[in-house]
């Protein structure tokens, strides 16, 4: 049904999946560059279309809207919600013999900025698992919320600009929007703002948000991307508070290697715990596993689950 070629393809339909490489037809699952190319032909959910033209330039694109079924030769294509940012979406490939799901980038649970993700039952699953560890299993969302509202009230209370770390396509949304709905307006830096107006202008409504010129308004919290991006720089006058937000700081050591003050885990992926449910959701007869410590393959066997790691090899396990 599938095959991998540094990446991976449908092969009846010649449809590359999250494949960065130019194609003549390539699905994206979400508008992260890792796993977005400038195809000949793009397929993916209207949002995540918008976001590809922001970043990539005007190029061909079929529209995915999520739940709504493209029927392709012998194949039935359907996007779903993989709830990791606005318009990511998970991709249900059925040939009327065999269910494929392959996740994309996700998360289970709620978000403040994308759907929440819905996976049906499949034949073949092909999962994404960033944090197949036992080390990141997260806090609760409710909990993390509340260590970011605090954090950010914590700095305003004594007169210092809460500066926030975060992806400019993703976290800086959702992150927004979780303050904003608390009563704190937000600042963005204006590549994370250009971001936030496509959001805006797609029905996605962000709150009291507007773009960094050099000032941060009294009671206002200030979004900008990662210390490690080039174009994160910018001058902010006054005392700051820094704090990351990222599932990466699960870790104790996180905020001395982020070299921020506050390292908090507001993950826009599924946990370890969740890459489990996600698996009996799912109900696979095969499982296929990316993007993640090889070991996971492991603990999914030993769970009784016929796991593999997905590579060049995998259209063999298929074809036992």
């Amino acid at each position: 049904m599938f095959h991998f070629d540094r990446g991976i393809k449908l092969t009846a339909i010649d449809l590359a999946v999250d494949v960065r490489r130019r194609q003549p037809r390539g699905f994206m699952s979400h508008a992260h560059m890792d796993h977005m190319g400038r195809h000949e032909l793009a397929y993916c959910t209207p949002a995540t279309a918008q976001l590809y033209w922001h970043r990539l330039g005007k190029r061909p694109v079929h529209e995915m809207p999520f739940r709504e079924t493209l029927v392709w030769n012998d194949f039935e294509l359907t996007a779903l919600p993989a709830g990791h940012c606005w318009g990511s979406a998970m991709l249900l490939a059925d040939d009327g013999e065999q269910r494929l799901l392959y996740t994309g980038d996700f998360k289970l649970g709620p978000s403040a900025t994308a759907e929440t993700a819905e996976p049906p039952c499949a034949d073949i699953l092909i999962m994404e698992t960033t944090f197949g560890k036992p080390s990141y299993r997260l806090p609760n969302r409710e909990q993390v919320i509340e260590q970011l509202v605090s954090a950010v009230e914590n700095a305003l209370a004594v007169g210092k600009t809460p500066v926030i770390h975060a992806y400019v396509l993703g976290k800086s949304q959702e992150v927004t929007r979780i303050l904003t709905q608390q009563g704190i307006p937000v600042v963005q830096h204006p590549l994370a703002y250009e971001v936030s107006q496509i959001y805006e202008a797609g029905g996605c409504d962000l709150g009291d948000v507007q773009c960094y010129e050099g000032d941060v308004p009294a009671g206002s919290a200030l979004v900008v991307p990662p210390r490690r991006q080039r174009a994160a720089g910018i001058s902010i006058p006054g005392e700051t508070t820094t704090i990351a937000v990222t599932g990466w700081a699960n870790s104790p050591s996180a905020r001395y290697r982020m070299g921020v003050d506050v390292a908090i885990p507001l993950s826009d992926h599924a946990d370890y715990d969740d890459l489990f449910e996600t698996v009996e959701m799912v109900q696979p007869k095969v499982v296929f596993c990316t993007h993640g410590p090889k070991s996971f393959v492991d603990d999914l066997r030993k769970a009784g689950h016929n796991a593999h790691w997905l590579d060049e090899t995998s259209h063999a396990v298929l074809a036992r």
